[in-house]
């Protein structure tokens, strides 16, 4: 450290001159304290500031002209003792403090924050210990050696879900990947198994040999209850980017957006503005206490960026299909056992409907007796029986269907109401699960 002491300068010609340094900047010019005739000799390395500083040279002459003003060799003693006492009692102060010359008079202002962002800083450092980092691998082989690699063909984001190690993400996450990678906030990486997926909601489960001590799982939420206007937050890893928070509010509620791998349609879908970006999905979607009410898994927007329209399956519809996953490996989901004809061509009939394509003969609509679309001898179309309802309930389209068999239950019979030829008729349809899928 500097030392810090006081410079006494003396000249053979004139009166003594008390000054010290405050700082060793360059900058800082000597202003000595002048007693009639005064003269400053300055430390060569030590810039000096004085205690007093005249700016009229016209008062300086007129006190040292003045009688009661005349020097007074015992008061400039005392006043030279009294300097130096000052001097090195500050200099004993900055030593015992060990403060750095440069800063040793600088105030810095202790950093506040408000009440809302302590509470978001708190929020993120509490979840971003349940956020995962997924890589899903590829095996390709090399043109010229031929050997086989992996390569890294996506990434996504997942959390905690137990301490037995299960992973939530997104289904589109995972897809077609050979083999799969988590990262846990730790940066400690572990090779994945694939539990089980949903297709149809765009979910899949996982699960990695991780200790438990590192294994943080989300406060799970709900969503029932959720508000347009309430704060959510989104923890992930867009762009590859490790653990990144955006904020916003909910958007809407209620909203329908189609399955990325099967087209079936996902109801009631949280949107939001939060900033959801390639890598987000399969991430948190929390409220403001940091209850998980949603996995990030869609974004609208024309460029593949954000663009202020997120959506996030609710968490009351993730709950039941991860407990289906993890305790039988599978969803089962009932079906009707048909397949039927884009919406468009149907529209163009001028029906409102659903047009039966087939109905395999050992499938729930099969056995009933449903009518599939088929050719006649000469090559011409013959239309299949058109689903107009299902339990009274109108079916407009095949996102109609979809959302009336999601309330029903594998063993269900449901009365099924068709327009065969010109006339309509009511079949019962006992509902099958679904067969597995690979």
């Amino acid at each position: 450290m500097a030392a810090y002491s006081a410079v006494l300068s003396t000249h053979f010609h004139s009166s003594p001159t008390f000054s010290f340094p405050f700082s060793r900047s360059p900058s800082r010019k000597l202003v000595s304290f002048p007693s009639k005739s005064i003269s400053s000799t300055p430390h060569p390395n030590l810039p000096t500031l004085s205690l007093l500083r005249h700016h009229n040279d016209s008062s300086l002459t007129q006190i040292s002209n003045n009688p009661l003003c005349a020097k007074n060799p015992f008061s400039s003693a005392l006043d030279s003792v009294l300097i130096l006492c000052a001097s090195l009692a500050l200099s004993l102060s900055l030593f015992v403090a060990d403060v750095d010359s440069a800063s040793a008079f600088v105030v810095t202002a202790p950093r506040k924050l408000q009440s809302d962002e302590l509470a978001t800083v708190r929020l993120f450092q509490e979840n971003t210990p349940s956020v995962v980092y997924i890589t899903n691998l590829a095996v390709r082989q090399d043109a010229f050696t031929l050997d086989v690699l992996e390569v890294p063909q996506g990434s996504g984001s997942g959390f905690v879900w137990d301490k037995q190690g299960h992973v939530v993400t997104n289904y589109h996450v995972i897809r077609g990947a050979s083999d799969l990678r988590v990262t846990l906030a730790d940066q400690t990486t572990y090779d994945a198994k694939v539990v089980g997926f949903d297709q149809d909601k765009d979910v899949a489960v996982l699960r990695v040999d991780a200790p438990k001590d590192k294994l943080r799982p989300m406060a799970v939420g709900i969503s029932a209850d959720l508000l347009v206007g309430q704060k959510v937050y989104a923890i992930g890893n867009p762009f590859g980017l490790d653990h990144t928070l955006t904020t916003g509010v909910i958007s809407g509620l209620r909203r329908e957006i189609s399955s990325a791998a099967t087209g079936r349609p996902i109801q009631d879908v949280i949107q939001t503005d939060a900033a959801i970006n390639p890598g987000n999905s399969g991430g948190p979607l929390l409220d403001s206490a940091g209850n998980l009410i949603g996995i990030n898994t869609a974004i609208y927007s024309p460029s593949g960026a954000s663009s202020g329209v997120g959506f996030s399956i609710p968490v009351d519809t993730v709950g039941g299909i991860v407990d289906q996953l993890v305790r039988f490996g599978k969803v089962t989901r009932p079906i009707l056992g048909i397949k039927f004809a884009p919406d468009q061509s149907v529209e163009q009939l001028g029906v409102s409907g659903v047009l039966v394509l087939d109905a395999p003969a050992n499938g729930p609509a099969g056995k009933a007796g449903l009518l599939p679309t088929k050719r006649d001898a000469y090559g011409r179309l013959i239309l299949g029986d058109i689903i107009t309802s299902v339990n009274g309930k109108k079916v407009t389209n095949g996102s109609d269907l979809y959302r009336i068999l999601d309330q029903c239950k594998v063993g269900d019979t449901v009365t099924v109401e068709v327009l065969r030829g010109d006339h309509k008729e009511k079949i019962a349809v006992m509902l099958e699960p679904k067969a597995d899928e690979s």
